[in-house]
């Protein structure tokens, strides 16, 4: 499976030709990021991860592609019917070729004040995990994980735990795009410390890099 990483939490992965893509947000260049793609996964509704109108023109241009997120989410695409999955914690899918396992509820708590919206975790072949903007831990092993590095709702002990706690072979940053250069080399320093105890390959690597998984 052919990973590339794209802007803040968006990636496409690719295999025996086809396209699966991850989050496509306001912060991703989402119409670029949904060329070609045959089925789209959304973790949560919040625009730095769905961009809805590019979604949208995605799905119109396209009558073969496919949406899989959230009963929030999906709502909001009712012209598109069968085409769109409704998804929930516990469900294992198969998804245009990919095997897809849905794991977790809620959105990591910002504040009391702010209400939590549903957050939906996947993990796509058994090898890579998509956390969204949560904390949640699936079942089973996980050979490369998704790591956030910087939000609202997250400070840098929680990531070096839940980096920890997942125990994964290797980690890529994701939910990078509000940092700057300076943001950008400290986080990526704490994500260094997040492995050091095992010494797991981590890094951030820069939009537009492509891996062979």
């Amino acid at each position: 499976m052919r990973f590339t990483k794209l802007g803040h939490s968006c990636v496409r992965l690719e295999k025996d030709g086809t396209v699966l893509v991850i989050d496509p947000g306001s912060f991703s260049d989402a119409p670029a990021a949904l060329d070609g793609a045959a089925a789209v996964l959304v973790t949560h509704e919040h625009p730095d991860h769905l961009d809805a109108d590019a979604i949208r023109a995605a799905l119109s241009s396209d009558p073969g592609m496919t949406l899989w997120a959230n009963q929030s989410i999906c709502a909001q695409f009712p012209e598109f019917g069968d085409r769109v999955h409704e998804v929930q914690h516990g469900d294992a899918l198969e998804v245009a070729g990919f095997s897809v396992h849905v794991y977790g509820v809620d959105h990591a708590l910002i504040h009391r004040d702010i209400p939590l919206v549903i957050n939906t975790g996947f993990l796509v072949e058994g090898e890579l995990f998509h956390p969204g903007d949560s904390f949640t831990i699936p079942e089973g092993p996980v050979s490369t994980l998704l790591v956030p590095i910087s939000g609202p709702w997250l400070k840098a002990g929680e990531m070096i735990d839940y980096f920890r706690a997942v125990a994964p072979a290797r980690g890529y940053a994701i939910h990078d795009a509000i940092l700057n250069d300076n943001g950008l080399g400290l986080f990526t320093r704490m994500l260094s410390f997040a492995a050091a105890p095992t010494g797991v390959p981590v890094a951030r690597l820069e939009p537009g890099t492509t891996l062979d998984l």
